[in-house]
C-alpha cells in the first residue's frame, strides 16, 4: 500500500517496546509514512532517538521539554540543551561524541524541537489548590527553545492552548520562527485568525469524531495549514474509548476531516500527508 498517513505528534517512547514495534509495523501496512515522535525530557529524547536509530525514516525524532511537568533545575536544562545542540548539528555521516556506541549506529538528524510550550493545565490546576505556578520560568524556557529552533532553522512542535497561544505567537513573532506546530489546538477566534496570518500549523487528533470545539476548528482552518496526530498514548473517548492509542487512527482522523471539508477520503490523505511532509521537510 502507498504512504498514505502520517501522525505528526506522539510518544512513541512511552509504549513498551513490542508494543511500538507492532504498532508501527501496523501502521505501515495500512499506509503509514511517518511518526513524529516528540519528547518529554532528556531521558525521554534519548529513549525517543534509540527508536528513530531503530526505525530509521519511520520514527522522525523532536527533542524538547514537555512544560506539564515542574521546571528542569538549572543543570538539567543546561544538559539538554547541549545534547539537542550536538544532534542539531548533525550533518550527513557525523555522530554526535555522546552518541550511542555500537556497530552501524547513526543517530539521526532531529526533525525539530518538541514538545515544549506553556503548562496551561498545570497552572489551572495550580490555581484550583491556592496555589500559583512560576509561569515566567516556564516562558523564559519557552523562548530558550523557540531561540533554539531559529537558530538552527528547525520546526518547533507546541503545547500552546487557549491565552497561552498568544504567548507563544509573539515569541515566534520575536524570534522570526514560521515553522510553528500547535497540536492538538484549542483557542479563541481571535488567537486561530492569528495563527492563519502567520501560516502556523494545526493538527487534528482522534477527537476531531466527536468534539464540537475541534469539529468547528477544522471547518475554519484552511486545508493548507492542518495535519493529522494522534498524541498517543493519550486515551480518547468516543468510538476510541478502551482502546490503546494508535498511529493508524490518523486514519479516522483523515476520513473525519474529508467529510467536514467535503472532500474525497483519499484526496484528504494526500493532502494532510503532504501538509506533514513539506512541514517537517520529510520526502
Amino acid at each position: 500500500m502507498s504512504a498514505k498517513l502520517a501522525d505528526t505528534h506522539i510518544h512513541l517512547e512511552q509504549y513498551d517496546p513490542q508494543q511500538a514495534a507492532r504498532m508501527l509495523s501496523e501502521f505501515q501496512d495500512e499506509g503509514g509514512a511517518f511518526v513524529v515522535a516528540v519528547s518529554m525530557n532528556l531521558e525521554s529524547a534519548r529513549r525517543t532517538e534509540a527508536l528513530a536509530i531503530q526505525y530509521p525514516g519511520v520514527v522522525r525524532p523532536a527533542y524538547g521539554f514537555h512544560p506539564e511537568q515542574p521546571l528542569p533545575t538549572p543543570e538539567e536544562e543546561e544538559e539538554l540543551f547541549a545534547w539537542m545542540e550536538a544532534r542539531a548539528a548533525i550533518a550527513a555521516g557525523d555522530r554526535p561524541a555522546d552518541a550511542p556506541t555500537g556497530e552501524h549506529v547513526s543517530p539521526p538528524r532531529m526533525t525539530a524541537v518538541g514538545e515544549v510550550g506553556l503548562p496551561y493545565y498545570s497552572r489551572l490546576e495550580a490555581s484550583e489548590r491556592g496555589e500559583s505556578l512560576d509561569e515566567d520560568g516556564y516562558v523564559r524556557l519557552l523562548e530558550r527553545f523557540v531561540a533554539f529552533a531559529a537558530r538552527y532553522d528547525l520546526p518547533i512542535a507546541l503545547h500552546a492552548v487557549y491565552e497561552d497561544a498568544d504567548t507563544a505567537c509573539d515569541l515566534l513573532e520575536r524570534y522570526g520562527v514560521e515553522r510553528a506546530h500547535f497540536h492538538w489546538f484549542k483557542g479563541s477566534e481571535a488567537t486561530v485568525r492569528r495563527m492563519i496570518a502567520s501560516g502556523y500549523r494545526i493538527s487534528f487528533t482522534p477527537d476531531l469524531l466527536y468534539e464540537k470545539e475541534i469539529r468547528d476548528l477544522a471547518r475554519l482552518y484552511p486545508e493548507t495549514l492542518v495535519m493529522s496526530e494522534t498524541d498517543g498514548p493519550w486515551p480518547f473517548e468516543g468510538p476510541f474509548a478502551g482502546r490503546d492509542t494508535h498511529p493508524s487512527m490518523t486514519a479516522d482522523v483523515c476520513r473525519e476531516w474529508a467529510q467536514l471539508r467535503g472532500l474525497d477520503e483519499s484526496a484528504a490523505r494526500d493532502i494532510l500527508l503532504d501538509n506533514a511532509r513539506r512541514f517537517y521537510a520529510l520526502r
